[in-house]
């Protein structure tokens, strides 16, 4: 990737992650450990890979996005905002009632969101059927989706991974968002849900497994993928929960907290400083 634009991500990615806090801290609630985690995914994503248009957020022919780890919208809601779907202002009605942004994607309420998604193990499949939905109607968008390790403990996705290889969904493409942590604690002590790489690999799919918060490394993975044909696509992205503040990262216990007006401003000063 070219250095300058790799920069320009970062600093996207930068921005982004500063506005999850700020929502998260406005709000006094919501996810920032899971949201922090997948921002790098979702700022390639929208910002370098996906065919899409803000400003005609209903377009037939754009490519779909799925947040099956629901409670990561901060990050999503962060990445529409930054890429002009809607005036940033509203971040800042997170989980208000007088705001459109809920606590988890609602395609009703939200410019953007393609499906409604919360209830873990269930994004997967509405992927499955968008990418099939595609095909029967001759279109050619992609559709994307992320999930999180400890959702792959639901037996939902495994169904629906079934299915997008026995239908060779080739334009479906899945990232993990690997980050070890879960409500509960370390997924591996919860319900261990490693090899994620082979398990896919089992039901059928094209795999790889990188650091999710390496641009070139996201960039190559989707190149690679591209070239495969006749399979879904899951990239699994070995991720740090609360990636960018330092007394969230690795940490269980910011899976659902909202930080305080300290850890808020400690936070900021922490991602200001970042190069």
């Amino acid at each position: 990737m070219d250095i300058n634009r790799k920069k320009e991500l970062k600093e996207i990615a930068r921005t982004v992650r500063l506005d999850i806090l700020e929502e998260i801290y406005t709000a006094a609630s919501g996810h920032p450990g899971g949201s922090l985690s997948c921002t790098d995914i979702l700022t390639y994503l929208y910002f370098e890979e996906m065919r899409v248009r803000p400003n005609e957020p209903k377009w037939e022919d754009r490519d779909r996005f799925v947040l099956s780890k629901g409670h990561a919208a901060p990050a999503l809601y962060a990445v529409l905002a930054e890429k002009g779907y809607f005036d940033k202002k509203e971040l800042l009605k997170l989980r208000r009632i007088d705001g459109m942004l809920q606590g988890h994607p609602d395609m009703k309420k939200t410019p953007g969101v393609d499906i409604s998604t919360g209830s873990l193990g269930i994004g997967l499949s509405n992927a499955c059927g968008m990418a099939l939905a595609g095909r029967l109607q001759n279109r050619d968008f992609r559709v994307f989706a992320i999930t999180g390790d400890g959702e792959l403990q639901e037996g939902g996705i495994w169904e629906a991974a079934m299915f997008a290889a026995h239908y060779k969904l080739d334009r479906l493409f899945v990232f993990v968002d690997a980050n070890g942590l879960q409500i509960d604690g370390r997924t591996r002590d919860v319900l261990c849900p490693e090899p994620i790489d082979r398990r896919f690999e089992a039901f059928g799919w094209d795999v790889q497994r990188i650091d999710g918060h390496d641009f070139d490394a996201i960039a190559a993975a989707l190149e690679n993928a591209k070239k495969i044909s006749g399979k879904p696509h899951a990239i699994v992205c070995d991720t740090v929960k609360g990636k960018g503040v330092s007394f969230m990262e690795n940490q269980a216990s910011w899976h659902g907290n909202a930080p305080k007006k300290e850890q808020y401003e400690q936070a900021v000063r922490e991602l200001s400083a970042q190069e």
